[in-house]
């Protein structure tokens, strides 16, 4: 039983490995080998090596521990898959996972260790030990985007701005009525949106344009916490662009030439909305998602939109 429990730890080491390569270099299939391999890891490979030290161990002591030791490693590791995978809710989880191990495992683990007279002092230290090491590694998960990454977004909501000044130029069409209409309302919006999010970050649409290395907290998330946030008796966010968005889809949807063009119009938008869900396309874009990317996203949709109409 010992020897296929390190095979299929082995296993799943492996397929984590292999995940983590993929995703580092954004290649297809490294999202779906790391949750393959962490939740397996949690749900089979723990369960089991946990289990058979247990049963192994004389007079199968400290049942606490084991438990408690499967819930450290369930919070610390889903915490860190839900950050690699940035689904909604993983800077809450890793909140919850740096602190766990000192508060709820640390303890647990010294009384039991406190209890035990042959209990060696090599193993307390090599458990905390290990536990910095875990909050190393979620610490450094909890950096939300590297420096890089974020210089690579200025210069791409600098390439926008430079091709929307050049569309600026172009004469208005006069193609179909309808959809330069919404397309129309659509720029208003997002005109709009801009001056709500630059008043409330105390600059100017210029300032964003010349230099967008000034934006404040660009790592940080929601920026429609104040300005695009609606309060009164059923506070909630401004949903113009999801429901204009979703106007011109349809709209462009009707004219398009087959099924196969059609399904593909939300992909120039990043439009995805899910029936019956009146804020969840704005929330992933506007709450969940980095401050700068939320912004840069506008500069882009304003160019896409004045392409499309340019060629009306």
């Amino acid at each position: 039983m010992k020897q296929k429990i390190y095979i299929l730890g082995l296993v799943i080491t492996s397929i984590i490995f292999l995940g983590a390569l993929l995703k580092i270099n954004n290649w297809p299939g490294g999202g779906y080998l790391l949750v393959l391999g962490i939740v397996t890891l949690i749900i089979a490979f723990l369960p089991l090596a946990l289990r058979n030290h247990y049963t192994t161990e004389g007079g199968r002591k400290n049942l606490l521990l084991y438990i408690v030791t499967w819930l450290t490693c369930f919070v610390v590791f889903g915490g860190m898959l839900f950050k690699m995978m940035h689904w909604p809710g993983a800077g809450k989880a890793l909140l919850i996972a740096l602190p766990f191990p000192y508060v709820v495992f640390l303890p647990v683990f010294l009384v039991v260790a406190a209890k035990d007279k042959n209990f060696s002092i090599y193993n307390t230290v090599a458990v905390l030990f290990l536990l910095a090491g875990a909050s190393i590694s979620s610490a450094l998960l909890a950096l939300n985007v590297s420096k890089e990454r974020l210089d690579d977004s200025m210069l791409l909501s600098r390439s926008y701005n430079r091709v929307e000044a050049v569309l600026d130029e172009i004469p208005a069409a006069a193609g179909q009525a309808s959809v330069i209409n919404k397309i129309d309302e659509l720029l208003y919006i997002i005109d709009d949106y801009q001056r709500k999010i630059f008043s409330v970050e105390g600059m100017s649409e210029e300032d964003w344009n010349n230099d967008p290395w000034i934006f404040p907290f660009p790592e940080k998330t929601s920026i429609a916490d104040k300005a695009l946030f609606i309060p009164g008796k059923n506070p909630t966010y401004d949903t113009r662009l999801q429901a204009g968005l979703g106007d011109l889809v349809s709209e462009l949807q009707k004219s398009a030439a087959d099924e196969e063009t059609a399904g593909k119009i939300p992909l120039i938008f990043d439009f995805f909305e899910t029936p019956g869900d009146s804020l969840g396309w704005t929330q992933g874009m506007f709450v969940v998602n980095l401050r700068v990317w939320s912004l840069i996203y506008l500069d882009g949709l304003e160019t896409n939109l004045k392409l499309i109409r340019a060629g009306l």
